[in-house]
């Protein structure tokens, strides 16, 4: 890498300022800021990190030396991951179906982090479950719009960003459930091959070195699968046993895994 100082990076149309003391990074064909105090690693945007394997992903990055800037809907959560994580590291209250809130997320994160490196989109929800003629309307429709809309926003509101570089990894938590279906879960289904079908197509659309990936986690011991499983949710592995395998898996992908639907093993 090659490294200099500066004033400024234009953007997406917009002049990111720097410090005085901050400097920039060779990286993808253009000057990309690193702002003061910012860590040389990777910086690693995550949505849904108040807990399970969004909480357990913020811990295993900055173990590794990465920068991480996170939301999730709780703002006592964020505010709590704030402590435990200083600056740099960067978390917000963020309702990822709104997409005003996510744009304007997605500008504090660039501004004090950095363009990123690697965006995960792991919020979602679940239905109780129940036969499809049972779920009522609005739950149906508070699904789709944490599970798909948000994917949706927080792609766009990142890739305003990404694209001029030309580099950097999109991934899409899908699931098991993305790529199969099963009674009682036909809404958190539709959504998951939603997700698959957003991702491999946003693939087809970005330009080589960038990747858009969908990503089946596997099945881990989360209040989200408590909810399908019940006790015998207790039987998969806790997320924090999870990461330790998730977290180089991710870290290694790259555009050559561009339109790949993977699993983490």
């Amino acid at each position: 890498m090659e490294f200099a100082r500066g004033r400024e990076i234009e953007h997406a149309g917009a002049a990111l300022t720097e410090a005085s003391d901050s400097a920039r990074v060779w990286s993808g064909g253009i000057w990309q800021v690193v702002p003061p105090g910012r860590m040389m690693g990777k910086h690693i945007v995550i949505t849904g990190t108040s807990r399970g394997l969004g909480r357990a992903l913020v811990a295993g990055f900055v173990a590794r030396g990465h920068t991480l800037s996170g939301c999730s809907r709780s703002l006592e959560s964020m505010a709590h991951l704030q402590r435990e994580y200083a600056a740099p590291h960067f978390f917000r209250e963020v309702d990822v179906s709104c997409p005003d809130n996510v744009a304007a997320w997605a500008e504090s994160a660039v501004r004090k982090n950095g363009i990123p490196d690697l965006v995960i989109c792991n919020a979602a929800v679940i239905n109780p479950n129940d036969n499809l003629w049972e779920v009522a309307d609005d739950a149906m429709s508070a699904l789709i719009d944490i599970n798909v809309k948000g994917t949706f926003y927080v792609c766009k509101s990142f890739l305003r960003y990404m694209l001029p570089r030309g580099c950097g990894v999109l991934v899409n938590f899908s699931s098991g459930w993305g790529r199969s279906c099963a009674a009682e879960v036909a809404t958190y289904c539709s959504s998951k091959w939603a997700v698959e079908g957003l991702t491999r197509s946003l693939a087809e659309e970005l330009p080589p070195g960038m990747a858009a990936v969908p990503v089946n986690p596997g099945v881990i011991h989360t209040q989200m699968l408590e909810s399908c499983l019940q006790s015998s949710a207790a039987s998969f592995p806790e997320p924090a046993q999870w990461a330790q395998t998730a977290v180089p898996f991710l870290l290694g992908l790259s555009g050559k895994d561009n339109g790949r639907p993977l699993t983490i093993p």
